[in-house]
């Protein structure tokens, strides 16, 4: 095998990546009240100074008090610029570009995670992070209309600080996949509805507004999925041609990069087709996509976070769809979670076959991140189901 392609240089509007090779947003636990720990920007450092042309920040929470979750996790506000902008200039002086991801918890958030304001309701699209399952309530208009202006403004935060652009997270059961997925949008208002292209409408007005903040240059990158932390059978879409109206709709608003994040990401989207969701994607829009998902791995992420065993494939077959996929035109870039945060190594091992060489994933290696709510995440996954 070779993979000499992913080390490519890649250019995404004005912003030239020196490879393929992207790290996701990794919630790693490591913060104080909301600002990376010096260590973090380190982190971040090595991974570029090895390969990984885009480094994507860990999902960081917008400047509104629903959003509060837990001061291990990053937040970007007008008191944590200084601290992105050190790590944007390490990330840039070790030769990779580097987005920040922008979140909000929504409805999947504990109330027994500690927080700087236990007493404040956690707000969704109808109050339910499944069919049945109620944490909060519903945001109203007038709140949604604070959270999407707060949306902007973390991406012109984002931009002051010198990175090169943003990724909105709204995927995996979280705030704005909440008015994605039909199990847990019941607003009988122009937000929700029985369509993709009705319930897309708020997750793509944040779109638009963040767009207008950041300017036309600058990267502005969507992560969606299907699954959820919750339910990892569940389908925002049903058909490619309900992916199309929502892929559609993030263009429209401005995204000039697609992240669909899959558990696997050689598995196919939908009966009939071997194209996986990444591949729809690049089928049926005209911006560039990553393709992410146990990327030489057997174990998936939710495995991995509670140490069951993995029912992937095999790490030679593994690599092998990685190639073929690629050179069918599946996608653009390639993310790899797990194997970086074990191997910074990764890239240059990969690049040289040096297989054997690569330090294997641990769930010790998610450290900090683990720590905060173990039984939660166990309780979730199981529920979940992990077929």
């Amino acid at each position: 095998m070779d993979f000499e392609f992913l080390f490519d240089a890649f250019a995404i509007g004005t912003t030239q990546l020196p490879t393929r090779i992207v790290m996701p947003g990794m919630q790693r636990g490591r913060c104080v009240n909301g600002h990376l720990m010096p260590e973090m920007i380190e982190y971040y450092a090595t991974r570029a100074r090895n390969g990984v042309g885009l480094i994507i920040g860990e999902g960081c929470g917008i400047d509104h008090w629903s959003a509060a979750w837990d001061p291990n996790f990053p937040r970007i506000a007008p008191d944590t610029i200084e601290t992105w902008s050190n790590c944007a200039s390490a990330v840039h002086d070790a030769g990779g570009a580097m987005l920040l991801q922008i979140s909000h918890p929504g409805a999947i958030r504990s109330d027994a995670q500690t927080m700087p304001n236990t007493s404040a309701p956690a707000l969704s699209a109808s109050g339910l992070y499944k069919a049945g399952k109620t944490n909060g309530r519903a945001a109203t208009r007038e709140e949604l209309d604070e959270i999407r202006d707060a949306f902007a403004a973390a991406a012109k935060m984002a931009m002051d600080a010198g990175l090169d652009g943003v990724e909105l997270h709204a995927c995996h059961g979280f705030f704005l996949d909440e008015f994605l997925w039909p199990e847990t949008n019941l607003r009988e208002d122009d937000y929700g509805g029985s369509t993709i292209a009705e319930r897309v409408t708020y997750p793509a007005s944040v779109l638009t507004a963040m767009r207008d903040a950041m300017g036309t240059e600058a990267i502005l990158s969507v992560r969606f999925s299907q699954w959820k932390e919750v339910d990892y059978n569940a389908r925002n879409v049903e058909t490619p041609e309900e992916l199309g109206d929502l892929l559609s709709a993030f263009q429209t608003a401005g995204a000039n990069l697609l992240h669909p994040s899959c558990r696997r990401f050689y598995e196919p989207a939908f009966s009939g087709s071997y194209l996986s969701l990444a591949g729809w994607c690049k089928k049926l829009s005209d911006v560039p996509v990553i393709a992410v998902g146990s990327v030489g791995l057997k174990t998936d992420v939710m495995n991995s976070l509670v140490g069951t065993p993995g029912d992937g494939i095999e790490e030679e077959k593994n690599y092998a769809e990685l190639q073929s996929r690629f050179e069918r035109g599946e996608f653009d870039l390639v993310a790899v979670g797990r194997s970086l945060i074990a191997d910074p190594e990764w890239p240059q091992k990969v690049r040289s076959g040096q297989f054997g060489a690569i330090r294997p994933f641990r769930k010790a290696d998610l450290g900090k991140a683990l720590e905060m709510e173990p039984q939660m995440i166990k309780d979730v996954h199981e529920d979940a189901g992990s077929h």
